[in-house]
């Protein structure tokens, strides 16, 4: 499989192939997964130094093939990733939910230099087609500037007024707004930044989701990148243990069903799907489109059966209060999600909800970090438009001039893919060059007991825009649907005023608004 090369004299984007580092794993990983197993039917713990050679082949092969996957989990590998693609993080490496990464920030982390992934020189993608690729790079970043210094007076004038910060007022305070404002830009500029920006992260998973990463690294919108950056992790974990893979055959699936009949580069009527969405959304970011309708009743039942009570003893307007007034339980109080692990909160995972959500590539990245509450996201590759398509954030539209910018930047970026497409360039390179503020539709489900968690960050003012704009509908819509448990969701602040201290768990980085106040009828300036 090909893999991206590194940057030559000429090129005017800086690329490189994907590094792979292993900064920690386990001594002995096919051995303790081995030991594990033969644990399972032993009187006594097993240790790794006890596994034979003939256990190797016959508990390996039994339980590998058998789908007995387990003894594979205990075994984790920390990776450390650079040059890699935005678009293969998003599409492939966080689509699932059983990993945990430590991402550079892209709202946070000023990106001052053009660092890109650039698809390798193929058939269909010479000199000619490199040379548009790179100039559409390095135009997003220049636009990436020009909307950093034009949004960050906005951002300073809005957050000065929320914080109260004039001529006369302490210089921490100005340097406080100063310091915020410019984050803000950055953050709402990046949303003309390509998809092929190159992220740097730790990435730790268990050995089974390595094998099944392997497996799977086709299905996805980015399959030469995936091939190089699985193939990469793999033959890190085979330096330190080799048996861990060679003792089975797992090969990258060839073909995935997903992609039979669609040609790489031929006709695909995204518009079509795009139309059909966004007409069932009316007018929403996020729209509740299932949900139990006897959610209150099931919850009610479910916590009765963990503390042994009767429907007489405990109603179930007594039922939910319990569960979910934070006045009642203390868990709802906590910030570190003991959820899943208190026996009256998991009554929550009774009742689910459904959401259909449109929301641009940068906050959907943010978006699918909430592991629990897992969606049905699209393959662009399959979903591709010719026009213009993308999520444009609040503090472009409300300022002509960055409004104007940000135009021309999406027009120019879709012009540079859709060049390539005619070119002959496979859909899978030439669709890097989307911005982050490209549109993606998705189906959400979760239990209340997930969404609660994500509710509950999401919905603070320090929340990624869109993802608060969305959170917001989803509890409002809930709210309306099933009142006797939405009364129940909002921001920490709001379920902690008049209950503990301090209301904002935010400390130094508390928003500056009082949004406990009114919750949800509160207008979020920024």
């Amino acid at each position: 499989m090909a893999t991206p090369h590194s940057s030559s004299s000429t090129a005017l984007v800086e690329t490189a192939a994907p590094r792979v580092t292993l900064r920690n794993s386990f001594a002995h990983p096919f051995d303790s997964a081995m030991a594990a197993a033969r644990t399972c039917y032993s009187p006594r713990l097993i240790d790794p130094s006890e596994v034979t050679e003939k256990q190797r082949v016959m508990i390996g092969s039994g339980t590998y093939f058998g789908g007995h996957h387990t003894v594979y989990q205990h075994a984790h590998f920390e990776f450390g990733l650079e040059n890699v693609s935005r678009q293969f993080v998003w599409s492939f490496l966080h689509a699932h939910p059983f990993y945990n990464s430590e991402q550079q920030s892209q709202r946070y982390v000023r990106l001052d230099r053009a660092q890109a992934f650039v698809p390798p020189e193929s058939g269909n993608f010479g000199a000619a087609e490199r040379l548009i690729y790179e100039k559409a790079v390095v135009r997003a970043w220049d636009y990436y500037r020009e909307l950093a210094a034009v949004l960050e007076p906005t951002a300073r004038e809005i957050l000065g007024d929320i914080w109260h910060v004039g001529p006369a007022s302490h210089e921490k305070r100005v340097q406080k707004v100063q310091r915020q404002s410019e984050k803000r830009a950055i953050e709402v500029a990046r949303y003309v930044l390509p998809v092929a920006a190159f992220t740097t992260m730790v990435h730790t998973i268990s050995g089974i989701v390595l094998h099944r990463l392997w497996r799977m690294c086709a299905a996805n919108d980015t399959p030469t990148e995936a091939g190089a950056v699985i193939g990469g992790m793999v033959a890190r974990v085979r330096e330190v243990d080799a048996q861990f893979f060679d003792r089975f055959d797992n090969e990258p699936m060839e073909e995935s069903p997903e992609w039979r009949g669609a040609a790489a580069s031929g006709p695909v009527h995204g518009e079509a799907f795009a139309r059909e969405f966004d007409a069932r959304l009316v007018g929403l970011t996020s729209r509740l489109i299932d949900y139990s309708p006897n959610a209150v009743a099931s919850i009610a039942e479910a916590y009765r059966a963990v503390v042994g009570l009767t429907a007489a003893e405990c109603p179930d307007s007594e039922a939910i209060d319990r569960v979910l007034n934070p006045a009642c339980n203390p868990y709802r109080r906590e910030t570190l999600n003991v959820g899943v692990h208190a026996p009256m909160m998991r009554a929550l995972d009774q009742a689910h909800f459904t959401f259909a959500k449109k929301i641009s590539h940068t906050a959907d990245s943010q978006d699918q970090r909430h592991r629990m509450v897992p969606a049905a996201r699209p393959l662009l590759t399959l979903a591709d438009t010719r026009s213009p398509d993308y999520i444009t954030p609040m503090l472009i539209r409300d300022n002509p001039r960055a409004l104007g910018i940000y135009q021309h930047a999406m027009d120019d970026a879709w012009a540079a893919k859709n060049e390539l497409l005619d070119r002959g360039v496979s859909r899978e390179f030439a669709l890097y060059l989307l911005p982050n503020a490209k549109s993606i539709r998705l189906i959400e489900s979760g239990s209340l007991l997930h969404l609660l968690h994500k509710w509950t960050m999401r919905t603070c003012f320090n929340a990624q825009e869109e993802i608060y704009q969305a959170s917001l509908e989803e509890v409002r819509q809930v709210r309306d649907a099933l009142p006797e448990l939405g009364r129940y969701v909002g921001p920490p602040c709001y379920l902690r005023a008049g209950v503990s201290t301090p209301i904002c768990t935010e400390g130094s980085h508390f928003c500056g608004v009082k949004v406990w106040l009114d919750f949800p009828n509160i207008e979020r300036r920024i």
